[in-house]
């Protein structure tokens, strides 16, 4: 089971935080630069701690160079991904 998710990222952030939904859309909050995939590599990084899986469980597979990115999360369906981010 494979759980596609659409999330808004703000690079350079002061934190890594998860800091809610906008409608369907997950908004992040990493500390990373948006260069050489670093900031990609601590969005997969920030929601496999959240979700409590496998960081290669995670990884961005559209929006690799925008704000705007897709997440696959391997293992999960979406009530539970909903449910693991909601505390």
């Amino acid at each position: 089971m494979t759980t596609r998710l659409d999330v808004k990222v703000s690079p350079k952030a002061s934190k890594n935080a998860i800091t809610g939904w906008m409608g369907e859309v997950l908004k992040l909050s990493v500390t990373a630069a948006p260069e050489k995939g670093k900031a990609n590599e601590a969005v997969e990084a920030l929601l496999a701690e959240a979700l409590g899986v496998a960081k290669s469980a995670v990884s961005v597979v559209a929006g690799q160079t925008s704000k705007q990115k897709r997440v696959e999360i391997t293992g999960l369906d979406l009530a539970e991904v909903r449910q693991r981010l909601a505390g």
